[in-house]
């Protein structure tokens, strides 16, 4: 069965261009110029590629709302390569955001990769620590009575820290085992998703940086979340 994919894109022109590559390569397409039809037609793909700039409605709202909606799996196209694009993408539920212009060999490793659960493999036990607790089966995430809405690559990065809590694991160690063999990846990439998650985990000190070594679960207190100061 092909991969249907959704290109949201105001660019008629580039989006038919993408489409007709994607086609080449065995994809499904279909196309959305706006955030209302892309709300109207992402239940019918298996993964949106979201254009950050939409004349209507604001594209990370729309990501917020399939997100809310559901688990299809958004990958949000920024101009430019700034941060703020890729930090708000994320929070709004993005499972990766790719920076204009692109190569189409990385697009195509990244739509693979969100394909994929590769650092969760099914039947997996829930684990709890504290207030937090994680199911793999639903890919859940609650603290307390919360559910958490996180994105896939948030979600694998979080259940790796909490099934090894004692240890520290290094910015290559979940390169390695949460983007498996995405090549573009960089160490930026997982501060970006850790400072997410933190975002959305709220008030407690779930990740501790380890300065000049990578990351570790924490206790869920309010304490310092450096213990060194920082990274």
């Amino acid at each position: 069965m092909k991969t249907r994919v959704l290109v949201v894109d105001p660019d008629k022109e580039a989006a038919a261009a993408l489409a007709e590559r994607l086609e080449r390569n065995g994809y499904e397409v279909s196309r959305a110029a706006t955030g209302q039809a892309a709300l109207a037609a992402w239940v019918h793909a298996d993964l949106v590629l979201l254009d950050l700039r939409l004349p209507d409605v604001d594209a990370l709202e729309v990501c917020a709302r399939i997100r809310g909606r559901g688990t299809t799996p958004v990958i949000t196209l920024a101009a430019g390569d700034t941060e703020l694009d890729r930090v708000l993408s994320l929070r709004s539920g993005a499972d990766d955001c790719l920076i204009k212009p692109y190569g189409y060999r990385e697009l195509v490793a990244r739509m693979r990769a969100v394909m994929r659960r590769l650092a969760v493999p099914s039947g997996t036990s829930a684990l709890s620590h504290g207030a937090l607790r994680i199911d793999p089966r639903g890919r859940q995430v609650r603290v307390g009575d919360s559910v958490i809405n996180v994105t896939r690559k948030e979600f694998d990065i979080l259940y790796l820290l909490a099934s090894l809590p004692q240890t520290v694991l290094s910015r290559r160690d979940l390169m390695a085992k949460v983007w498996a063999d995405e090549w573009s990846v960089s160490s930026r990439t997982v501060d970006t998703h850790i400072s997410s998650l933190r975002g959305k985990l709220g008030a407690g000190d779930w990740i501790v940086t380890v300065r000049g070594v990578g990351y570790r679960l924490g206790p869920g207190s309010t304490a310092a979340r450096s213990e060194d100061g920082g990274d």
